[in-house]
């Protein structure tokens, strides 16, 4: 008996020394800021963006690439995935903007130049300044709010609470701790998560056409969560399934096209 004890007291050791990691890192490990550092347009290839320094409302330095829309032409406020980079996005910014849409892109805090730490909550600042800076130029009739990823949660938030033109969601989920919770069943995930970016919460005040896009191999966020987020969307709103389309190729799918399909009706 002594021996049981033992060993189910080392185990319950193990299991909470897990949960403190897991509590400690949570942060670096849905914020896996890549090490790329600031870098201008046209030195990553995009000449025809301008770099713009941004001031949060919390005193932070973010960094957006716009590229200026031709007259009549819409503008695509887009939110990157965790893990990007505006350098590492070049050739989909190309793509977006090839037919003369406007493009405002933004770098989080913490990444690639922008000053400061990521959380929601600073996420959410800084795309408040993006917007800003975004309908000081623009009419908010011409704004196309476009989220992939992480970044979708961003987006959801941003359509609830002002007015846009219409909402792109590529690769969206329920919410980051749903995806969290689906990944590491063993632990609490949901009494543990500080940045869980509820865009179940957030969708229903959504009222501008919705588009959203998944792959059905999506396997870092399984095609599944974004079927939910997409049942709780108001009319009216699309789902396009790609077929065999992972979590970052949609491109080879045909989503830019798809997307411009969606902005142009």
């Amino acid at each position: 008996m002594t021996i049981v004890k033992w060993i189910a007291i080392l185990l319950a050791a193990v299991y909470c020394a897990g949960l403190v990691v897991l509590y400690v890192r949570q942060r670096e490990m849905l914020f896996p800021i890549p090490p790329v550092g600031r870098t201008a347009p046209d030195a990553a290839g995009l000449p025809e963006a301008e770099e713009h320094v941004l001031t949060t409302s919390d005193g932070e330095k973010v960094i957006v690439w716009h590229v200026p829309a031709r007259p009549g032409r819409p503008v695509i406020l887009y939110f990157p995935g965790n893990g990007d980079s505006l350098a590492g996005c070049v050739s989909r910014f190309k793509a977006m903007t090839a037919d003369g849409t406007g493009l405002v892109a933004l770098s989080y805090r913490g990444y690639a130049g922008s000053s400061g730490a990521p959380s929601e909550e600073g996420l959410l600042r800084d795309a408040a300044a993006a917007y800003a800076f975004t309908t000081a130029r623009y009419a908010a009739e011409q704004i196309v709010v476009w989220g992939f990823s992480l970044g979708t949660g961003v987006a959801v938030a941003i359509a609830s609470e002002h007015p846009v033109r219409r909402l792109i969601l590529e690769a969206p989920y329920t919410s980051a701790v749903d995806v969290a919770a689906s990944l590491y069943r063993f632990a609490p995930v949901r009494l543990l998560m500080r940045d869980q970016f509820r865009s179940d919460g957030r969708i229903a005040r959504v009222t501008v056409p919705l588009l959203v896009m998944h792959g059905t191999n999506d396997l870092a966020i399984p095609i599944g969560f974004g079927e939910r987020l997409f049942a709780l969307a108001h009319e009216p709103k699309q789902f396009v399934r790609f077929a065999g389309g992972g979590h970052d190729n949609l491109d080879a799918f045909g989503a830019i096209e798809t997307a411009k399909r969606f902005i142009a009706s």
